[in-house]
């Protein structure tokens, strides 16, 4: 494995190319912050005037997922952002990185650092509070609160 590892400058400019391509394919596919923000189920199609506790409760559930995986693939794009801008920090010399993108570097990263420590912060309240996560049945889709 060892022999496989690639160095210097070559290694680095292959790498940042995978990365870009990466963050094209994310951006310009399915999984682009985007197109995920646009997929939206209203409740209203799941019927309108009815009074059908099960409809309410997918709906609060969906809006839940959705909400994470908007999240997500916002999260997933800076982090390739991220990773992108050090590596060309690394093949050029951080001296020669323009202000702009290493002002970004820095933006991306104080913000990574801040939904890190509020996503641990409210992992932390959850297990104060004795709360169990959910666990879902992978055979029959059900959850389980422990």
């Amino acid at each position: 494995m060892a022999g496989d590892l690639e160095r210097g400058v070559g290694a680095l400019k292959k790498f940042r190319s995978r990365v870009d391509t990466l963050l094209t394919e994310l951006e310009g596919g399915a999984g682009g912050s985007r197109q995920v923000a646009l997929d939206r189920v209203t409740r209203g199609s799941l019927g309108v005037g009815l009074q059908f506790a099960e409809a309410d409760d997918f709906f609060t559930q969906y809006n839940r997922v959705h909400t994470a995986l908007v999240q997500l693939s916002k999260s997933l794009g800076d982090q390739i952002e991220l990773l992108h801008i050090a590596v060309h920090a690394a093949d050029v010399g951080y001296d020669n990185v323009d202000e702009g993108a290493r002002r970004r570097f820095h933006e991306i990263r104080t913000r990574l650092a801040k939904e890190y420590d509020e996503a641990e912060r409210a992992k932390a309240k959850a297990q104060d509070k004795g709360a169990q996560p959910e666990r879902q049945d992978a055979t029959s889709g059900t959850t389980d609160l422990g």
